[in-house]
């Protein structure tokens, strides 16, 4: 008896879903596949040297890029700053702890473009194989990849990008000292 009450059971409930799905199978038009597009525009110059104390460096291959839904025209991506910065430690004699740093974008009247709400830092870290110590003479090289103002997507209102780097310096010196010896007999 508890045999044919599951099987009616599992009938019925078989018999109600194959309903329901014969009511969702309607054809409906097809919905448009989303073109995702992506937008890479290149900022002039390609290079640009900069000079931080006794840092001295380059600026290079600095692209803005964003995704776009060509079909709706609707930004799928928001825009990022993508670059190279190059630095090489010009004293003979300090040492740099690299901390990190920082880019702003500036309109042609030396005002800051504003990021959007919700994208606030356009801060980026130092990490290399050799650790965050710049010595005398060395170089490193660190990719940069950090939001963009939408606003400044806009032709001509962007006019200059201001690095700012944070470090710690500190003085590199040798010395050495003379100890008097005797070979023991």
């Amino acid at each position: 008896m508890m045999k044919r009450g599951v099987l009616t059971m599992v009938a019925v409930s078989m018999m109600v879903a194959s309903v329901a799905l014969a009511g969702c199978s309607k054809s409906e038009e097809p919905t448009p596949t989303a073109q995702i597009d992506s937008r890479t525009v290149t900022l002039k110059p390609a290079s640009s040297t900069v000079q931080l104390g006794f840092l001295t460096g380059e600026l290079t291959d600095l692209t803005v890029s964003q995704m776009v839904n060509t079909t709706t025209g609707e930004t799928v991506q928001l825009p990022k700053l993508r670059g190279t910065l190059k630095l090489r430690n010009a004293s003979p004699d300090h040492v740099a702890r690299l901390v990190s740093g920082r880019i702003e974008y500036l309109d042609a009247g030396g005002k800051s473009i504003p990021l959007a709400e919700d994208r606030r830092d356009t801060s980026f870290k130092f990490y290399s194989y050799q650790g965050d110590r710049l010595d005398p003479g060395m170089e490193t090289s660190q990719g940069i990849e950090v939001p963009f103002p939408m606003s400044a997507m806009k032709g001509g209102r962007l006019a200059d990008v201001r690095l700012g780097v944070a470090y710690i310096p500190s003085p590199f010196r040798t010395e050495s000292a003379s100890v008097a010896v005797s070979l023991a007999n």
